[in-house]
């Protein structure tokens, strides 16, 4: 029973005005703004989008609308996240940094903890030193 209900479909939607697409509408001009370093549509920033679309006579600036008020607010989240995070990497390469120093502190703790030439080795050591500094 299936089978006729689906072919009716079909027969109904070849037959129909109406078409109906299936693929994802690109915006015209996307890739040229992308390469050329803008925005992917016209409409996301620029100075069509946040200017103000009037002025009073005396010269006084319009009041925002609720676009450019939602960018600004967008736009300062971002920028605090931006903050955030670049504090935060801050913080990570000081860690870094701090536990690589510990690193070779105690590197150079346990080397200075290893057994020392003593007598005819520290003799031999001291000759052998001052051959090469004379060389």
């Amino acid at each position: 029973m299936a089978a006729p209900v689906r072919t009716l479909c079909c027969s109904v939607l070849r037959y129909s005005s109406r078409q109906f697409s299936t693929t994802c509408g690109v915006q015209a001009g996307e890739k040229w703004r992308k390469e050329h370093g803008l925005a992917r549509s016209g409409t996301e920033y620029g100075p069509l989008t946040d200017l103000p679309d009037w002025s009073f006579a005396d010269g006084r600036p319009a009041p925002p609308m609720k676009g450019q008020l939602r960018r600004r607010q967008e736009r300062e989240a971002l920028s605090r996240r931006i903050v955030m995070l670049n504090s935060e990497v801050d913080r990570g390469m000081e860690v870094w940094r701090e536990k690589q120093e510990e690193a070779k502190r105690m590197e150079e703790h346990k080397k200075s903890l290893l057994l020392k030439p003593k007598g005819k080795l520290l003799m031999k050591k001291k000759s052998q030193k001052c051959s090469i500094s004379l060389l």
